[in-house]
């Protein structure tokens, strides 16, 4: 359930952020913003649906998660392919995020 939560956060914070960059690098209407503010509400609260035992961690897991959900939106809503780089970078970070969830916690 994690997962799905991660990834619907990550929708919800890029296609709240995005309204805001419609808006003003892309010149579209000011009434982009207030879908803009519901989506990233949305995002908060889902992450807050995470289990995990800090807050922290379940935002510094996400990371890696909105990372490559970035990569996706920058392939499939602004027609741009993500490079090698951009490959190995969000892989990179999706280890990183399942190390920080998955790890074993000592205590």
């Amino acid at each position: 359930m994690t997962v799905l939560i991660y990834v619907l956060a990550a929708l919800a914070e890029i296609a709240g952020c995005f309204a805001f960059w419609a808006w003003l690098r892309l010149g579209q209407s000011v009434w982009w913003v207030g879908p803009g503010m519901v989506s990233l509400a949305l995002f908060a609260w889902l992450l807050t649906r995470v289990e995990a035992d800090a807050a922290g961690r379940a935002y510094a897991a996400y990371g890696g998660v909105y990372i490559a959900a970035s990569l996706l939106w920058l392939w499939l809503v602004e027609q741009r392919a993500p490079d090698r780089w951009d490959l190995l970078g969000g892989g990179l970070c999706l280890v990183g995020a399942a190390v920080i969830l998955l790890g074993p916690r000592g205590g």
